[in-house]
């Protein structure tokens, strides 16, 4: 099993992150990774101080981001390697998204509140490094408030329930994620055009977890993949065996990559660890990934 290779992780500043970029790394190298991408959410803020770090601790490092966007109403979230970060769009996409967030956090909370969940609000405020709401945060503080103890849409997510294995996480998809009880919508940009921007400034995009997005559907991801991806995040935290060979047969069949990573926050998911998660391959997907991004003049640090 060969666990050196993680292209997704995140920083403090993703909304549900927590850690300092240069503390990422140094935890990193610490689990006896090798090859890294640090892609937090809308954001590549994290890029200047993630790269100085890998470089003095030996890391291969790949700048990233894990832009929100939507298909026909469907939200996504895919993931661009070998950016140039320093682009203004990059800078541009966090704002808007943010501001959305920033929006909608009370929004979110009335949401969950209306389920007959009780919340103290100061201390879900309190764990929002990035200033706004995360799903994640929410379960954590209500799982914790005694007030909840016999909430049953709250009993799926304790210790021996059926969702709880991942509590925080698994609350955020099924409650407020998109077709839950306490979804809140926002507007992201349209799959193709997240695509053409991580294209257009240097690098490869990839689907992230789709398991997690639309369980197996082959005919969705075809319809994704005709849109121009590098490749489908097939080995990660959220699949287990038999949708990773899904997901590594739809790739293999377009000749796309088909990647790893573990999706670490942190606190927000702690049953997600650094250094846990193997691939079949490993360094067949970094070598091609990385010719990939170097075929369109992008940013690979190579050791």
């Amino acid at each position: 099993m060969e666990t050196w290779l993680d292209l997704h992780m995140h920083t403090k500043y993703s909304m549900d992150g927590q850690f300092e970029p240069d503390d990422l790394m140094r935890q990193c190298a610490a689990a006896g990774l090798k090859a890294v991408a640090v892609t937090d959410h809308d954001s590549v803020r994290a890029v200047p101080d993630a790269k100085a770090e890998a470089a003095r601790l030996g890391l291969d490092f790949l700048p990233g981001i894990e832009i929100s966007c939507q298909y026909e109403g469907k939200n996504f979230h895919l993931l661009g390697y070998g950016i140039h970060a320093a682009d203004p769009v990059f800078d541009a996409i966090e704002k808007d998204v943010y501001s959305q967030r920033r929006d909608i956090s009370e929004k979110m909370l009335d949401a969950v509140e209306s389920l007959g969940i009780v919340l103290d609000r100061p201390a879900i405020w309190k764990l929002c490094s990035s200033g706004v709401i995360a799903s994640v945060h929410i379960a954590r503080v209500a799982l914790a408030d005694p007030r909840n103890d016999n909430c049953p849409i709250l009993k799926p997510y304790r210790p021996g329930g059926k969702r709880g294995a991942a509590p925080y996480v698994n609350f955020g998809w099924d409650i407020c994620g998109q077709g839950g009880p306490a979804f809140v919508p926002m507007t992201f940009m349209d799959f193709a055009r997240a695509v053409a921007i991580i294209h257009g400034h240097g690098g490869a995009a990839v689907l992230a977890h789709p398991g997690a997005n639309m369980k197996q559907n082959r005919e969705l991801t075809e319809t994704l993949i005709a849109l121009g991806l590098d490749g489908i995040e097939a080995y990660c935290s959220y699949h287990d065996e038999a949708t990773s060979a899904f997901y590594r047969q739809i790739a293999d069949e377009h000749g796309l990559l088909a990647t790893l990573g573990s999706d670490y926050h942190g606190r927000a998911k702690p049953h997600i660890k650094l250094g846990t998660y193997d691939h079949p391959q490993p360094q067949a997907v970094w070598e091609g990934l990385t010719k990939k991004i170097k075929e369109r003049h992008g940013e690979v640090y190579e050791i």
